[in-house]
């Protein structure tokens, strides 16, 4: 209770100061905007899913990667606030008071969870004005739908974890943000996020199949009632909402103990 408490009040404290910066909250959500807007427009009419060319189409099965993006590129802005705080020597400070050990770091992505759950609604607001309609919209499938958006939740809050260490791992908020993007690009695009992973050449299609982040946008599709669920036999694909669970919860684990353990010896 005692470190559950000590995070909440660091996270009070990261969401007091985002509220005393709106232009770090306003640009946070510009972006996936503007990834909705040109994915939908630019590539609509020219890529294939399933036998299907229909821009509609395209459309529906573009959402779920372009929500899965958002929240996964939240890493790149926790990394650079926590290395923000080791520059200042702020962190150096919060380690000698009396709280546990974990706290400064949970707080910090429990504040980014409350920013990304905020972009989120922004940005699905923004899909159903340009013609996104989830399959299932009736009041018994409601519970799916959410659903969909919570495994988004808990991927993003996984993922800050990543960034959470690397933000204690280098030395300015320059390099958190650099590191924190460079090695996303790759984990987002070689997935089913946005093209048919079926249509990717052999060695490809394996890796995007077993990409953590294919298995929540997959999960979400199937929620959603969107077209394009891989038709593979990968396992992930064949069962994406336990997937997407295990993969999350497993990323949790390991970089969370990771990044308290460098939290105990960074220095600024």
């Amino acid at each position: 209770m005692s470190t559950m408490s000590d995070s909440l009040v660091i996270a009070r404290r990261n969401l007091i100061r985002m509220t005393r910066i709106p232009e770090m909250v306003l640009f946070g959500l510009v972006q996936p905007v503007m990834f909705v807007i040109l994915f939908t427009y630019v590539f609509g009419g020219s890529m294939k899913i399933g036998n299907s060319t229909d821009p509609d189409v395209y459309k529906n099965f573009l959402m779920a990667g372009i929500f899965a993006q958002t929240v996964t590129f939240a890493t790149a802005g926790a990394g650079a606030g926590i290395a923000e705080d080791m520059h200042k020597g702020l962190i150096d400070r919060f380690r000698s008071l009396p709280m546990a050990r974990g706290a400064v770091l949970t707080g910090r992505t429990f504040a980014d969870l409350v920013q990304t759950t905020l972009t989120l609604v922004v940005l699905a607001v923004v899909a159903l004005i340009v013609g996104w309609r989830p399959g299932f919209v009736d009041s018994t499938n409601i519970g799916q739908i959410l659903g969909g958006f919570g495994l988004l939740l808990l991927l993003g809050y996984a993922f800050t974890w990543i960034g959470a260490l690397i933000g204690l791992s280098v030395r300015t908020p320059e390099a958190a943000t650099s590191g924190g993007l460079i090695w996303l690009f790759p984990v987002t695009f070689i997935s089913n996020a946005f093209v048919d992973s079926s249509q990717m050449t052999p060695w490809l299609r394996h890796i995007a199949e077993w990409n953590p982040f294919s298995a929540t946008v997959q999960a979400c599709r199937q929620l959603f009632g969107d077209p394009g669920l891989s038709r593979s036999g990968a396992w992930p694909m064949q069962h994406p909402v336990w997937a997407s669970l295990i993969y999350s919860a497993l990323i949790i684990v390991v970089f969370r103990t990771l990044a308290v353990r460098k939290y105990r010896s960074a220095t600024a």
